[in-house]
């Protein structure tokens, strides 16, 4: 069986992890096996955040509405409830966008509702 050395396919395989931890601290961007380590922890947190990303989010946008509704003289669920009567189809997102941008067409929402 024919000798393989391996050097280039092996290199090209360190350097695109290395090429992935550079910003690193120390070792965690110089040494393979440190860096290996490093960054798949960063692709696990990675991928995670992503998920708790869109809740954050989704917090945000709810602490938004509840401010601009109870200025109106309603609480967030009261907020949610009416629109569902009214079927009104606004995400969370939208209404969050027009609460802090434009209050006065969140007022036309909320009038909308009733």
């Amino acid at each position: 069986m024919p000798r393989v050395k391996r050097g280039f396919k092996a290199r090209r395989r360190r350097n695109r992890l290395l090429k992935h931890a550079k910003g690193y601290y120390g070792a965690r961007r110089k040494a393979f096996h440190v860096a290996i380590e490093q960054v798949h922890n960063a692709w696990e947190d990675a991928y995670r955040h992503r998920r708790t990303k869109k809740r954050e989010y989704r917090r945000l946008w709810i602490a938004r509405i509840n401010a601009a509704s109870r200025t109106n003289g309603l609480n967030y669920s009261q907020f949610i409830a009416g629109l569902k009567r009214s079927n009104i189809e606004l995400d969370r997102k939208v209404l969050a966008e027009i609460a802090v941008a434009d209050p006065g067409g969140f007022k036309a929402v909320v009038e909308a509702i009733d």
